[in-house]
């Protein structure tokens, strides 16, 4: 995948109210081009992402919509020539924009329901699906149950949390549009951290990273979140036995309902020496208080 294709430069027109003044210059935009999932040659789904980690993407999105349980279940994944035809041979070109998943044998291909819209935007990864039954997907490694509200993640780790996330964003440098998603031990040390135009590609492509290499499910692990925590990234933190859920930003009403319906611990609002615990506060330690 081309790194050039992360961000794109563009002519634009400055204006300073204060000054006053306006120039011309050329800034950094972030890019966001579709990508196409096939599953045997068969269209699944479009998603608008940043292009890069694409099969990272790929795998996340498979394993937190329940259409395969690791990446076991993934024999290969390789890009497809695109809609573009190149003139001098009439032959099309490689667009990196369509990505074709073969399954290992024995493994199901997903059944998609024709009420149920796979597209999605770059702000939303549910748009279109019939109903919250249809996306209330059940995890194969549920976060309940003995051990639960047994401390072991202290409340200045997750407080540093947003710090190490910011300081891993290339991208966001260049562009200040891009959204952030990083995988934390419990001891705070980063295992991976992806940027992209949609904050559930992003989730998709830590967790897709983290199931190519055999590590879910992902216990004792924290899941920072750049923007806010919705009802779909709750969902795929649960998905993938992720514990805790940690955002800059506020989360919603149906996230706060699913985690502590499924034993995730939600924080938002960490900023600074201050954060918000919405449920199972079990598992932060005392802190200094």
């Amino acid at each position: 995948m081309p790194m050039g294709r992360i961000t794109a430069r563009r002519k634009i027109l400055t204006l300073d109210l204060s000054a006053p003044s306006r120039r011309e210059r050329i800034d950094q935009v972030s890019v966001e081009e579709p990508l196409e999932i096939r599953v045997g040659g068969a269209p699944l789904a479009v998603t608008m992402r940043t292009p890069g980690h694409d099969i990272d993407l790929a795998h996340g999105f498979l394993l937190t919509e329940g259409m395969i349980r690791s990446a076991a279940d993934i024999h290969t994944a390789r890009y497809c020539a695109g809609a573009v035809v190149d003139d001098e041979f009439g032959m099309p070109e490689n667009t990196y924009n369509v990505l074709d998943i073969a399954l290992r044998a024995g493994v199901p291909a997903p059944s998609v329901d024709v009420s149920r819209n796979f597209y999605t935007t770059s702000s939303c990864g549910v748009c279109g699906k019939a109903s919250i039954d249809n996306i209330r997907t059940r995890s194969e490694y549920p976060l309940g149950g003995a051990g639960l509200e047994q401390a072991g993640l202290e409340p200045a780790v997750v407080a540093s949390l947003p710090d190490a996330l910011r300081e891993a964003q290339a991208a966001f440098d260049r562009t200040g549009g891009l959204h952030a998603a990083g995988l934390f031990t419990y001891a705070g040390d980063a295992l991976v951290v992806r940027e992209d135009v949609g904050r559930h590609n992003a989730v998709d492509k830590v967790i897709g990273w983290a199931a190519q290499r055999d590590l879910l499910p992902l216990a004792g692990h924290v899941l920072m979140v750049s923007g806010r925590a919705s009802f779909e990234l709750t969902q795929k933190a649960c998905m993938a036995g992720i514990p805790v859920l940690a955002a800059v930003s506020a989360p919603s009403s149906l996230a706060v309902d699913l985690a502590d319906e499924l034993g995730l611990t939600l924080i938002g609002f960490v900023r600074g020496q201050r954060m918000n615990v919405y449920t199972h506060a079990g598992r932060l330690g005392p802190g200094d208080n």
